[in-house]
């Protein structure tokens, strides 16, 4: 059988490369995919926002399973449209339907779920540019540093940390102006958790679900978490804090309740959960939904997953992932990604990268990347991310460090400090 996954980035690249071993799978096809998904499968030259054209396509290939990689063509309504379709409502699908994706695609909505039942998050308000007197005013109310949120998706960057009032109001007028387009027609104002963020995940069928290993990644384009928000400089899996203890908080105060109230609201929910958290003092809280795989977490936790994925996602499809097997292994994976010079802010493309061959010892998983004849260039912010087992997280680190210095493109930047609040 075939299977068809929706992206271009790292995450989707280290799915291809799972997907690709699983003896079910005859063919691995990545729309638009970049360099390094093409050493495990075809590209094809698709939009993946485009559905009309995905799903022609899905139809004359004989397509199984599509695994759709970004959250926007979620949020839009993939899964909507291919149930809708007389030609492809046969065909599985990984990820949401559009009510199931709101999780992600609002932040307003989620909160209030969470707020309905009850599912532990930071307080907060929500606001539209007509209430922004009211929304300075709860700002006042606050402590410090203030949280804005903008509600809509915003590639990554649509969440604001401030440590000054006055600064936190002129980025609130900002986002009610423009700044991050529609996302931030309403912006979800909330208190600031202390604690060490961590990410878990799971994949369900809408009732039953499987745990997969959590993971923590880097956000931040500054050695020990200073700078600019990125979509993330590096992870690691396991997160030494999160022990069976912590875990079972997770699945009984947050993972559970998520699903059942999933369900109340009507919504049949099929694909990865991804719930960003934060531990504080030992609880966890929800930060953040995410309605598919993360990335970089993608990077270390799915090279993790010792048993077949394709079994996994067709659990979910097939309603019966109770009954599917998952092995995870022991050892820690660490991620480094490889960024441009100038990235989060602006940058250079079309960056000859070299030496990826000579990279011995860890997983190079391809993001930004595009090929041109023999040479495989830079094509995004985020360019490489490179994967490394290790018995404990400092081996893994020092392979995927090494592999960092030897592959070489102008502009190259990486943390060297992944991991630091984990020794």
């Amino acid at each position: 059988m075939n299977v068809l996954i929706l992206g271009s980035g790292g995450r989707e690249h280290t799915l291809a490369w799972k997907i690709a071993q699983s003896d079910r799978v005859e063919k691995v096809y990545i729309a638009p995919g970049n360099a390094g998904t093409e050493t495990v499968g075809q590209n094809v030259n698709l939009d993946p926002g485009d559905f009309e054209s995905v799903a022609e396509f899905a139809s004359d290939n004989n397509i199984a399973l599509v695994v759709v990689g970004p959250e926007a063509p979620l949020v839009n309504g993939i899964h909507d449209f291919f149930l809708s379709s007389e030609k492809c409502s046969q065909i599985g699908v990984v990820g949401p339907t559009k009510a199931g994706a709101m999780l992600e695609g609002s932040k307003d909505f989620a909160k209030g779920f969470m707020k309905k039942y009850r599912i532990p998050t930071a307080f907060y308000n929500s606001f539209t540019k007509e209430n922004y007197t009211d929304a300075c005013e709860f700002l006042r109310g606050m402590k410090k540093p203030y949280v804005l949120k903008a509600d809509g998706l915003a590639a990554g960057k649509g969440v604001l940390i401030l440590d000054d009032y006055e600064d936190a109001v002129k980025e609130l007028d900002l986002m009610f102006s423009g700044k991050f387009g529609k996302a931030g027609s309403t912006v979800v104002i909330e208190e600031f958790l202390k604690g060490i963020e961590l990410s878990v995940f799971v994949i369900t069928d809408g009732e039953d679900y499987k745990m997969l290993p959590e993971a923590k990644d880097y956000k931040r384009i500054g050695e020990r978490d200073t700078g600019l928000n990125t979509g993330g400089m590096g992870a690691v899996s396991p997160v030494p804090f999160a022990d069976n203890n912590f875990i079972k908080k997770v699945e009984n105060r947050i993972i559970k309740p998520t699903l059942s109230g999933l369900r109340e609201e009507g919504i049949t929910y099929k694909g990865f959960i991804f719930f960003g958290l934060m531990n504080v003092g030992g609880d966890p809280y929800v930060v953040e939904y995410n309605v598919r795989m993360g990335d970089p977490e993608a990077e270390v936790i799915i090279p993790r997953i010792e048993s077949d994925l394709v079994d996994l996602l067709f659990g979910v499809t097939e309603g019966n992932i109770k009954d599917r097997y998952i092995k995870i292994s022991g050892d820690t994976v660490v991620t480094v990604m490889l960024v441009s010079g100038g990235y989060p802010g602006s940058y250079e493309k079309g960056k000859e990268i070299v030496n990826i061959e000579n990279a011995h010892g860890s997983l190079v998983f391809q993001a930004g990347t595009r090929r041109e004849g023999n040479k495989v260039l830079s094509s995004g912010g985020r360019v490489l991310a490179i994967s490394s087992y290790g018995s404990h997280m400092n081996e893994a680190l020092v392979k995927s460090y090494t592999n960092a210095d030897i592959i070489d493109f102008q502009g190259k930047y990486f943390r060297k400090d992944i991991g630091f609040d984990l020794e």
